[in-house]
Formats: C-alpha cells, structure tokens, sequence
C-alpha cells in the first residue's frame, strides 16, 4: 500500500472559449501556466497538478464567467503581480473560507483567483 495521500482522482481538463486565443495563451504562459499545444483553433495550458485548460478559438463568443477558478499560494502578492502587470483585477474580497479576486483575461473571461486553503501542503 502507498503512502501517497493524494486523493486518487483529479480534474483532467477544462475548457474556455476565448475570442483571442493568441492573447489568452499569452496570458495564462504570463502568470504561470506551461504551455503544451498550440493549434490554430486551440491551445492547451498546464497548471500544477497536471489539469490542463483547453482555450478555444471562437470569435463570436461572448466573455463569461470562467466555469472554474485558481487558487495561489499568496493572494496578496499574486494581485499585486496582476495590478503591476496591467490586468484588470477588481478589489480582493474576503470570504469565509477564500480571500478572492477577479481577473479579466484577454478574451475578456472573468477568472476567480482564490486564496489556497490547503492545511497541509506535505500532503500535496
């Protein structure tokens, strides 16, 4: 048996919409995704973890309210890094179990950025 404690499933993808692909890979590489396929209709992100982000091409779509949210290890510094970068951040909020914030990414998507929560990050 391992000793690993890591749940055993996690999320393998998700997917965006973005009428600036170009831009919105560009952003997400800029805060700290890797990068693993460029196409002309799609580009496919890394986070920690291994999920990956899959950004597709649609130019006639409208910006929403991303379907998932980020989560950093330091808040304060990370919307500092954004506000510094020029990105449209709005005021950080705090929350019961998250402190959050809101990014514009280029396609003009709304992404939370979530305070992390993990009480031991051994188990990580």
């Amino acid at each position: 048996m391992s000793d690993d404690k890591r749940p055993e499933v996690w999320i393998g993808h998700v997917r965006m919409t973005t009428r600036a692909l170009d831009e919105s890979e560009a952003f997400m590489e800029e805060i700290g995704l890797r990068s693993i396929f460029h196409g002309e209709e799609i580009a496919v992100m890394e986070l920690r973890g291994g999920t990956h982000i899959v950004l597709a091409q649609d130019k006639d779509s409208e910006p929403d309210k991303a379907s998932f949210d980020f989560m950093v290890e330091d808040l304060n510094a990370t919307y500092d890094q954004y506000v510094e970068r020029g990105y449209s951040v709005s005021d950080i909020e705090k929350g019961r179990i998250h402190n959050s914030f809101i990014v514009t990414e280029p396609g003009g998507n709304k992404i939370v950025v979530n305070s992390s929560h993990v009480p031991d990050h051994k188990l990580v």
